[in-house]
């Protein structure tokens, strides 16, 4: 349902660096880069990051947004959270099935280096993979 998604970085290099590792676990690259402002998916740009404003309306601390991101299998699912560990992300909860969402629901969930709740997610999971 979602169109795309932008984030804004305290510093964006650093950002960069993480969602480029984390999200290459689950297919995604970094299409488009602009300096300012990065563009990660498959087809088209479904996730931007950008730098935090100095000044202005966007400026000022970040708050946390929650952005999920599908991963077509539970393998994908673990080397997403191996990645963003090795990245520095803090752990929110570690790769497992989430029956109160469905059956065969299996996400992990880190903090991101600016604080927000990313989470890779696989629906068709079964138990055993």
């Amino acid at each position: 349902m979602i169109d795309h998604l932008g984030i804004n970085c305290a510093d964006l290099d650093s950002a960069s660096a993480f969602y480029d590792k984390v999200l290459a676990t689950l297919g995604y690259s970094r299409i488009l880069d602009f300096g300012v402002a990065l563009g990660y998916g498959v087809d088209k740009p479904d996730f931007w990051l950008g730098a935090q404003p100095a000044e202005g309306p966007a400026s000022g601390p970040n708050r946390e947004i929650h952005v999920a991101f599908t991963a077509s299998d539970a393998t994908a699912v673990r080397a997403f959270f191996a990645a963003a560990q090795e990245q520095g992300a803090e752990v929110l909860h570690a790769p497992r099935f989430w029956p109160e969402y469905h059956d065969h629901y299996y996400g992990a969930f880190v903090r991101d280096l600016d604080g927000n709740n990313v989470e890779a997610v696989c629906h068709t999971a079964q138990p055993g993979d």
